[in-house]
């Protein structure tokens, strides 16, 4: 397969590739964080959702090369996330689990 300028062009640096992992392990440390913090519990469930999206988006976009993929790719990947996030939603709605107290 025959590689063109455009498509070395396009892909980020090794430099890119680290401080994504250092936004993924801050954005890891949040996660527990916020766990501990009982100051939150109330919205804990939302601020981990949040958390849990931007991390899908930095894992799929950079590390699976998604962000240089057909936008079908990606509609592919949003569907799944999407379906995955209403059935987490659900789930917490059916068992009360939303404020993280029970």
């Amino acid at each position: 397969m025959e590689h063109t300028a455009d498509a070395a062009k396009a892909h980020p640096s090794n430099r890119t590739y680290v401080l994504i992992a250092v936004v993924l392990a801050v954005l890891t440390a949040l996660e527990v964080m916020v766990f501990y913090v009982e100051a939150l519990r109330p919205l804990l469930v939302a601020i981990l959702m949040v958390l849990m999206v931007a991390k899908f988006c930095l894992v799929v976009g950079f590390f699976m090369h998604l962000k240089y993929d057909s936008k079908v790719l990606s509609g592919v990947f949003g569907w799944g996330l999407l379906v995955a996030f209403l059935i987490m939603l659900a789930l917490l709605a059916l068992y009360g689990k939303f404020t993280g107290t029970g």
